[in-house]
């Protein structure tokens, strides 16, 4: 059994007592912290009996006992899965969108995990038993290239790399409006303070966030960018990019999905998800120290849609770089 106490923030006043807890414990969703809550496993002292509707007050010191779970086999499972490189060390793979990358709760197999297992017969249990080899994560909904590693060695060397902030990180991202090439937006990202399933820029506990636009094509109503970004907070690309008005085509949580779209974008009511995916992923190789860099090709779901979406005379010419004579110095929001 595990005991954690929570003190209420001031940001989480009158938030209800379940949808506090599923925003601040790990893996757990609001229908798992109503049966803890059911079952006595948490309280708040202040109130005689504790339940899933109560109001909570900043400064509440919530006890929560987390049940022992007992550590289940992960199955090795034959989903497909496209492996750019693999080696001793590391793997690299395109991983396909609505695909979760380790298990948890609600989502205990039909991992990347789960994947890896049947594909790469070299994995160590390094970084925990339910996520092997994880160092870096992507959106269930975000396809594109991710590192794995193979050994305690590279495991290390690689989050070191990562919190270094010296793996270079490319997306690929459709959005609705104009947003220029050059952009910068140097803005911190914590937990959503009314909506605890979002991050947002507005949080009181937020930790230092930067994305830059590297290339941007205008398609008359929206942008196909690259962007990169040296920081990977939660969902960090899909929120700065709503933050300055410019929300990812699909991305319901943050904006990107309109109810009413102009006749030459209805393609985009498609997208089953957000119109993001990681191209480029550039590190050391935490034995040969050499510089590596992979890439891989935007999905075809992705593709599908931009073909509809992008205006005929610059479609030949989509994805070469836009003219940028400007010497103005990168904007910030």
């Amino acid at each position: 059994m595990t005991t954690l106490t929570l003190v209420v923030p001031a940001d989480a006043e009158g938030e209800r007592l379940d949808r506090y807890l599923a925003g601040e414990i790990p893996n757990y969703s609001r229908s798992q912290v109503q049966r803890l809550i059911d079952d006595g496993h948490v309280t708040v002292p202040r109130v005689k009996t504790t339940k899933a509707n109560v109001q909570l007050r900043s400064g509440d010191a919530i006890e929560v006992s987390l049940p022992d779970v007992e550590p289940a086999a992960l199955e090795a499972q034959n989903i497909p899965l496209e492996i750019l490189f693999d080696d001793p060390d590391v793997v690299v793979v395109n991983k396909p969108a609505g695909m979760v990358v380790h298990p948890a709760a609600g989502n205990p197999d039909g991992t990347l995990v789960n994947a890896l297992l049947h594909h790469v017969k070299d994995l160590s249990g390094i970084g925990g038993e339910a996520r092997p080899g994880i160092v870096h994560r992507l959106d269930k909904g975000t396809s594109g290239v991710m590192v794995v590693a193979k050994n305690d060695a590279a495991h290390q060397e690689l989050a070191r790399q990562f919190h270094d902030r010296e793996v270079e990180k490319e997306y690929v991202a459709l959005v609705w409006g104009l947003v220029q090439q050059r952009k910068r937006i140097d803005a911190s990202i914590g937990r959503d303070p009314k909506h605890r399933q979002k991050m947002s820029t507005r949080a009181t506990r937020a930790r230092d966030a930067v994305t830059r636009v590297t290339w941007a094509r205008d398609l008359k109503g929206l942008t196909l960018l690259r962007v990169a970004i040296a920081t990977g907070r939660t969902h960090q690309i899909r929120v700065h990019l709503s933050a300055i008005g410019h929300p990812i085509v699909g991305d319901a949580l943050y904006g990107g999905v309109h109810r009413r779209v102009p006749g030459q974008f209805r393609a985009v009511q498609r997208l089953t998800r957000p119109f993001l995916h990681a191209e480029r992923l550039a590190f050391t190789h935490p034995r040969t120290r050499e510089r590596m860099t992979f890439t891989a090709p935007i999905a075809q779901d992705l593709l599908d849609i931009l073909a509809d979406v992008t205006p005929d005379e610059l479609r030949s010419t989509l994805f070469q770089t836009p003219t940028d004579d400007s010497d103005e110095p990168d904007d910030e929001a």
